[in-house]
């Protein structure tokens, strides 16, 4: 489907939602797919660097932030900033395009992680895309991943 008439997703959070006090895995695309954009040394260090920006602002507490080579993947909470989810990701895909030259899809993927998933799971799922991808035998070999705490999160089942 053309990009320029793809349908809005819905961010629409329901009122008995608190987002800071849920997790969701969200993700990114770049614009153009196919090559690799992310997973590169200069552009990785400058994109953590305003992940943990966005972090000590407490916008977001990123659990697990994992570069592929033409999209991301992440487990987030957000903070009791007052700013909304999409107005957070926005601004934050707006400031990377100009400042890093990334050129992101409209949009993007979220879903809020139910008390009947397992988020240990789910940032197993995150971990292991490189090496479904055959880009690495093994997680802990991908060196394009931020963890808030500095290291994988212990996430009960």
């Amino acid at each position: 489907m053309d990009a320029l008439k793809r349908k809005s997703l819905p961010h629409a959070v329901p009122l008995w939602v608190e987002p800071h006090r849920n997790i969701y895995f969200i993700s990114i695309n770049c614009q153009k797919r196919g090559y690799n954009q992310l997973a590169l040394p200069e552009i990785s260090g400058r994109l953590f660097e305003t992940v943990r920006h966005r972090q000590a602002k407490c916008l977001w507490w990123p659990h697990v932030f994992l570069l592929m080579p033409d999209h991301l993947h992440a487990l987030v909470s957000f903070g009791p900033s007052g700013k909304t989810i999409p107005a957070i990701v926005s601004q934050w895909k707006e400031w990377t395009a100009k400042e890093i030259g990334l050129g992101w899809q409209r949009d993007f993927f979220e879903h809020r992680l139910r008390h009947d998933e397992s988020r240990r799971q789910k940032a197993n799922y995150i971990l292991e895309n490189p090496v479904r991808k055959k880009l690495i035998a093994r997680p802990e070999d991908w060196p394009f991943v931020y963890f808030a705490d500095g290291e994988r999160p212990q996430f009960e089942s």
